[in-house]
């Protein structure tokens, strides 16, 4: 096999950043990993991959810095209402019958898609009984992600999302607007713990009602994802639920036979 010497540069430097910060992008895909590192090249002004691993190596600041590049996050509220509207179809009534509820949302970026969920149980009248664990691997997007506040000009992609998601309020109601901003309604965080969490690295949450993962795995190689559905596995509760981004399967995992459709089109699974 001949590898360049960019692919090369490459796994050194995630062999490096494993190493120092314990951070794992060993089995991260190539093609979108290389991209987001010649990116941060750019923005960071170092003239090679080997450049930019001395300086990580040598300043915790920029590996902050190029872990917003490695950790790019492409979100939006109520993303794939179709999604949601399963949620709410299939594993909604099913919720209902626990007296409580722990459910993860693991790869929570900049928190879109917790404070749709949290919005979704509550119109479910099921927030108040729920323990949402909010988790990702960078630490600034958790910063924000807790902060629940999201520029205003989003908005009205996100309430109609919301109302394709057969949302049935006013989605106004749900944050105030101030300096072109949008801040999220503080009891919707009652019940959310945000915590640093890494699927490559990490243990599990034991007994998760429903753990929605999405647009995380396709940024896996196969070992990976294999240990991120083990997880998972673990991590839920008897007949607990299962969601997965749109690109995204575990019809080719060992842990298929494990899981059951609910909804093949919208990637929501049940435990066996």
């Amino acid at each position: 096999m001949h590898h360049s010497d960019t692919d090369i540069e490459l796994k050194v430097l995630m062999d490096a950043i494993y190493m120092k910060y314990s951070y794992d992008f060993r089995d991260y895909t190539g093609a979108s990993q290389k991209r987001r590192v010649l990116h941060a090249l750019r923005e960071m002004e170092c003239a090679s991959i080997s450049a930019l691993q001395a300086r990580i190596m040598h300043e915790p600041a920029a590996f902050s810095e190029l872990l917003q590049y490695l950790t790019i996050p492409v979100t939006s509220m109520f993303r794939d209402p179709s999604y949601y509207a399963a949620l709410r179809a299939h594993v909604m009534p099913v919720l209902r019958t626990y007296p409580s509820l722990k459910i993860w949302v693991a790869g929570c970026s900049t928190g879109e898609e917790v404070y749709s969920m949290a919005i979704l149980l509550k119109e479910e009248g099921l927030l108040e009984r729920s323990m949402i664990y909010a988790t990702d691997i960078n630490p600034q997007s958790l910063d924000k992600a807790r902060k629940g506040v999201f520029p205003l000009d989003a908005m009205r992609e996100y309430t109609e999302n919301y109302q394709a998601a057969g949302g049935a309020r006013s989605f106004s109601e749900y944050y105030t607007a101030a300096y072109n901003a949008a801040l999220f309604d503080r009891a919707l965080c009652e019940n959310i713990t945000f915590a640093d969490h890494s699927l490559a690295t990490d243990a599990v949450f034991a007994e998760t009602h429903l753990i929605s993962c999405r647009n995380v795995m396709i940024y896996f190689k196969k070992k990976l994802q294999e240990r991120a559905f083990g997880l998972f596995h673990e991590s839920l509760c008897h007949r607990g639920f299962l969601g997965l981004g749109s690109k995204e399967s575990i019809d080719f995992s060992a842990y298929a036979p494990a899981f059951e459709p609910v909804d093949k089109r919208e990637r929501v699974f049940r435990k066996r």
